[in-house]
Formats: C-alpha cells, structure tokens, sequence
C-alpha cells in the first residue's frame, strides 16, 4: 500500500498498538520525535559517541561472521555463493555486535536497553525492516546494509503502530515501517557511510582466477600483492585467501621476499617502526594490516627501505 504524506499518522494522532505476549497496551497520542522524551534520551547518547566508527565496526563483524570468509573464501555478501537467507540473517546477527560494539548488554524486554530505555535494533539487507509486535511503539535502531555499494546507514525511531503497514503482518506477525514514516520521524544516526574497506572487492576477475586459484598459497598471496600495491590489506583478508589451510599468515611472511625481488617493499603493522614508516608514506597499518610498497616510493619521501624480517 502507498502511503502519502496525508496518511500518516501525525504528532496529536492517536495509536493502539497490538495485543503482545505480556497484554494489550495502551493506545496514546503520537509525540513529535523532538519532544519524545526517551528517544531524544537515547538519541544524545547514541551522538555522544564515536558513533560511526563503533557501528561500522559492529555491522562489518556482523558481515564477516555470515561470511566467514577464513573457511569458506567469501568476502562478497553479493557473491553467488552466499544464498539470501545467509544475507538475511546479517540483520539477525547484527544485534549482539551493535550491543558488543557499544558496551551494552543484552537484555529484555527487547534488546537491550540504553540509560535505563528499553531499546529494538533492527538490521536489513534488503529494503526494509520487519518490526514485531513487542517492538511497536518502542524506541528502534534500524541498521540497513547496502550489500552492493559496501555502505550502511542507521536511523533512531519509535516504531509506532500507526506508523507500520497494515493488512494481517506476515507469518510471524512482523510489520514493516511505512517509508514516508521513515523519511518523515526518524533520526538520523549515521548517513550512508562506506562499511570498512575490503580489498578483495577491488581484484578483477582476471586476478581473482590467480589469487583464488589452484597454486600454493604462498604464489597465490604474490599474486594478491602484485595486483594490489600500495593498497592496505587487513590481516583477515589474508586470511580470506588463505581459508582452510594453517597458519596462512607463516606463507604470507614467506612471500615478503618474492615480492622485494619485484620491487614490492611489504610492511606489517604487527612492527611498530614499519606502521611509523608506513604512515610517513601515507598508510594505515594498524590492525596488523599489510601494504606491498613500491621501492621507488622510499626514494621519493626520502627513506630507506627496511631491512628484510
């Protein structure tokens, strides 16, 4: 059903939410999102933080554990190889990383709680969210992961009934925010933000044959460096690569020396004077994260390439 700007319930409406497990609750008069007490609670809490970072933290662990990428060498949720109730179970997971990432607990009546406020988190893969009926009319953290741009967006809403589609729910008794509700009485959290990079995404299919190829794993991550130089590698995309086989990372330290005689130069976070050096020419390392340097780089800062480890 379309809704227009009309339709929706407004500040002053009245809204009766659903029969839940523990009763029937109060109907009561829709509050402008400004004057919500409780949701602007949470809200300057939410904004207090680092928020950002501490969510795109939280959905990445969440993408990487469905993906689990060190056994399976997925890295893509849109790969084919991942089918679409894995990619939905991303919203399901998302949950325990959010409460994790943000020093909470899980706790009820819903998922956790913030200053004392009962608080719904809700992640999607797709185009919206399904709200229980425990969640109407309670504050929401709606998450949505867009799988294909590597971006994820949150917004801060009371999921009031009145503001959830109509009709019987789907088979658990699920409804989804009306996208003008949306648009109209959410907070925004966190703009459309790119997820933690992932360098594999960047192979063409052309390396991808290589790097995920039949050769030992040692020629294989040549492979990975020589096609992404001076592009950081975070640790657990080496990991990626090396899925299934032990210690990937003993092979990795092995392909140091072939790719210095390509004139690829690697340095590792784990060393304290390689992710200094590694600043200097204009990368992250932190993480333990690897970069293949072109040598000519050193000369062109004026530094000296490190002796081999």
């Amino acid at each position: 059903m379309n809704h227009s700007r009309q339709d929706i319930p407004g500040p002053g409406d009245i809204c009766q939410p659903e029969a839940r497990r523990v009763g029937v609750y109060d109907a009561h008069a829709i509050e402008d999102p400004s004057v919500d007490h409780d949701l602007q609670v949470v809200y300057r809490w939410l904004r207090s933080l680092p928020i950002t970072d501490l969510l795109s933290a939280a959905v990445d662990d969440a993408v990487k554990y469905v993906l689990d990428g060190p056994r399976t060498w997925r890295f893509d949720l849109m790969s084919p190889e991942v089918d679409s109730d894995e990619r939905a179970s991303v919203g399901t997971k998302l949950q325990y990383h959010v409460i994790n990432r943000l020093g909470l607990i899980k706790e009820p009546p819903l998922d956790t709680s913030i200053l004392g406020i009962a608080v719904e988190i809700k992640g999607t893969v797709g185009r919206t969210w399904m709200i229980p009926r425990e969640g109407q009319c309670e504050v929401t953290l709606l998450f949505r992961i867009n799988a294909r741009r590597h971006t994820f967006e949150v917004w801060l809403m009371r999921t009031h009934r009145a503001w959830l589609t109509g009709g019987n729910g789907n088979r658990d008794l699920k409804r989804s925010p009306i996208a003008g509700a949306v648009r109209r009485y959410a907070l925004i959290v966190v703009p459309e933000t790119p997820l933690p990079p992932e360098p594999l995404r960047q192979l063409t299919p052309e390396h991808l044959d290589v790097v995920f190829g039949p050769a030992g794993l040692r020629r294989r991550l040549v492979a990975l460096f020589e096609a992404l130089p001076e592009v950081v590698i975070p640790r657990g995309s080496i990991a990626v690569v090396g899925a299934g086989l032990g210690d990937p990372m003993k092979r990795a330290r092995e392909a140091k020396s072939d790719l210095r005689r390509r004139g690829l130069i690697v340095l590792v976070g784990t060393w304290p004077v390689e992710r200094r050096l590694a600043a200097e020419l204009g990368f992250d390392i932190s993480g333990e994260a690897w970069v293949a340097v072109r040598e000519e780089s050193f000369a062109f800062y004026g530094l000296k390439v490190p002796s081999p480890r």
